[in-house]
C-alpha cells in the first residue's frame, strides 16, 4: 500500500470503519448525453440504489417499471420484478458489448449492466482499491489550475471485477479527498471520461461525493465542458 493510498483510505473513513460495514443505499438521479446516444434518454425520476460493499452487486430500484428492479454481478444482469420474477436476464453481460461503438444503441440489460458496474464503483470509491487483486501505485499528479495539483492513484482492476476500463486514474487534493477519476467506457466504444466530482458529505462514517459530472476528455487531458455524458446526483446515503 503507497503512502499516498494510506492517507486517501484514512481520510474518506479509513479502513477500519469500511470493514464494520456491508451496504450502502443511495437515492440517485442521473441523466446525460450517454443514454441519449444509445437510444434510452434518462428520465429525472429518483431512484434507490444498493451496493454491497465487499463483493461486486448492485441493485436498483424501480428499473423499467414501478415492480421492478436490477440486480448486477459480474457475471450476469437481470431485470427482476419485486417478487423475485425474473424479467430478463442475460449471463456473461460483457460479451453483449463486443464491437460496440459510441453509438451502437443499448437495450434495457446493457443500461441496467452499465449503470450495475458505474455504481458500484462510484460508492465504494476509494475503498475498492483493498480488494484482493487490485493493484495501486502513484501516478503523475495533474495540474488543475496553476494554484492547484492534485495526487494521482492508478488503478488496474482484475478480470473478475467489472468496471468501465481496466487502468483508471484518480486524483486527490491536499485533504486526501476525491476530485476527479478518469477512464475509458470500454463498453460505448472506449471513449475517455473526464469525471470531477463535487459536494463531499459524511454518512456514518464515510466520506462520499453528492455529485458526479462525466465530461469527454480531450487529448489534453481536459474536460469538454460542452458534453456532460453522465451526470449523478445523490442523497439520503446510508452505509450500514
Amino acid at each position: 500500500m503507497t503512502d499516498l493510498l494510506s492517507e486517501v483510505l484514512e481520510a474518506h473513513g479509513g479502513t477500519e470503519r469500511w470493514e464494520r460495514l456491508t451496504t450502502v443505499t443511495a437515492t440517485i438521479v442521473s441523466d446525460g448525453e450517454l443514454f441519449a446516444a444509445k437510444g434510452l434518454p434518462q428520465d429525472l425520476q429518483p431512484r434507490r440504489m444498493t451496493v454491497d460493499l465487499h463483493g461486486e452487486h448492485a441493485s436498483v430500484y424501480p428499473f423499467g417499471a414501478s415492480d421492478q428492479r436490477s440486480d448486477f454481478t459480474p457475471g450476469r444482469i437481470a431485470i427482476e420484478r419485486t417478487d423475485g420474477t425474473v424479467v430478463a436476464e442475460r449471463l456473461d453481460p460483457r460479451e453483449a458489448f463486443t464491437g460496440h461503438t459510441l453509438e451502437t444503441p443499448w437495450d434495457p440489460l446493457d443500461r441496467a449492466y452499465f449503470n450495475g458496474y458505474a455504481l458500484w464503483t462510484y460508492l465504494t470509491t476509494p475503498f475498492f482499491t483493498v480488494l484482493r487483486g487490485m493493484r495501486v501505485a502513484e501516478a503523475e499528479p495533474w495540474d488543475e489550475s496553476p494554484t492547484e495539483r492534485w495526487r494521482c492513484l492508478r488503478v488496474t482492476f482484475p478480470a473478475d471485477i467489472a468496471s468501465h476500463s481496466t487502468v483508471q486514474d484518480f486524483y486527490f487534493g491536499d485533504d486526501r479527498l476525491l476530485r476527479r477519476h478518469d477512464y475509458h467506457v470500454d463498453i460505448a466504444g472506449g471513449f475517455a471520461a473526464a469525471q470531477y466530482v463535487h459536494d463531499i458529505r459524511e454518512a456514518d462514517g464515510i466520506k462520499f461525493p453528492t455529485r458526479r459530472r462525466a465530461y469527454l476528455r480531450r487529448p489534453d487531458g481536459r474536460p469538454d465542458h460542452d458534453h456532460v455524458m453522465v451526470s449523478i446526483d445523490l442523497s439520503d446515503v446510508h452505509y450500514t
